[in-house]
């Protein structure tokens, strides 16, 4: 992280990864600017965009998936639905070949709070793409994707590598 950057791809790659770092760390603070406005928790955050990624691909998450992308127990996603769905902000559905299958999508409600929050940033997103052509965005996308995936990759292997927390002593 900290070390010389003597030629010009050395000092390039240390500035993309400087921007990238900005770009996360800004866009938390936008997150929880929104989840401190509606009475969310950060663990509220990410399943309000998990939820939101799954429909966008078409795939909407089922609870268990939420669980494994969230790392929490199926007690934990149990109350983390209950409490977004009486909020307002998901609704489960149940899938029309298995009934026993639940997926979770964005309520009406949840759906016009973040669209009104975060309406004046897609327009600012927009315009910054407008000055990009097709073939640079294409390049841009392609790199993303595979930072997101190497992130991804490393969160996992953390995950894995965590050791178990000390069982409570009872008594």
């Amino acid at each position: 992280m900290y070390r010389r950057r003597d030629t010009p791809r050395e000092r390039l790659v240390a500035e993309i990864t400087g921007d990238l770092r900005r770009y996360s760390v800004d866009a938390q603070h936008i997150g929880h600017a929104f989840a401190n406005l509606h009475g969310l928790n950060p663990t509220d955050l990410q399943a309000l965009i998990a939820v939101m990624d799954a429909e966008l691909v078409g795939q909407p998450i089922t609870p268990g998936r939420l669980g494994t992308q969230l790392n929490l127990s199926s007690g934990s996603v149990t109350a983390l639905i209950d409490r977004l769905e009486r909020a307002g902000h998901i609704r489960r559905d149940r899938d029309t070949a298995d009934r026993r299958k639940v997926f979770l999508r964005y309520a009406d409600p949840g759906a016009a709070l973040a669209m009104e929050f975060f309406r004046p940033l897609g327009r600012r997103t927009d315009a910054v793409m407008a000055a990009f052509s097709d073939d640079e965005l294409r390049v841009v996308h392609r790199f993303l994707g595979a930072m997101v995936e190497s992130m991804r990759e490393h969160r996992d292997e953390m995950r894995a590598a965590r050791p178990e927390a000390p069982a409570r002593p009872t008594g």
